[in-house]
């Protein structure tokens, strides 16, 4: 069973900085697309990015595109998102996902494994 632990989210001011970590456990990794999507109360969760097995090819949802990268470090099982320039509407609950599948979508339904999620919070 893949279990998926957040960690790096936090209080931070408009225009700061900050790298959440997802750490997987099992043998999957390696050879699975993630992604990070994110949610607030009563809203949808949606989408922020999705990186392919390698690391080669990466999509972003356009209200984050230029300001996140994802990357990730498959001997460590472990992928990252970088966030920078940080907005109070990126404030939510951040949430990473694995599918059984090497190659990216954006389409919620089609990831297996979820996390607990990490709270972001952006100050104005």
């Amino acid at each position: 069973q893949v279990q998926l632990v957040e960690s790096g989210g936090g209080l931070v001011q408009a225009g700061d900085s900050l790298r959440l970590s997802c750490v997987a456990s099992g043998r999957t990794f390696s050879s699975a697309a993630m992604a990070w999507f994110r949610q607030n109360p009563g809203k949808e969760r949606e989408i922020v990015g999705t990186i392919n097995w390698n690391g080669d090819s990466t999509l972003y949802a356009d209200s984050v595109k230029g300001r996140f990268t994802i990357s990730r470090y498959n001997a460590e099982n472990t992928m990252y998102l970088q966030m920078a320039n940080l907005r109070s509407e990126d404030t939510a609950v951040y949430y990473c996902a694995e599918r059984r599948r090497r190659f990216i979508t954006t389409l919620r339904r089609y990831y297996d494994y979820w996390g607990q999620g990490t709270q972001v919070t952006v100050s104005s």
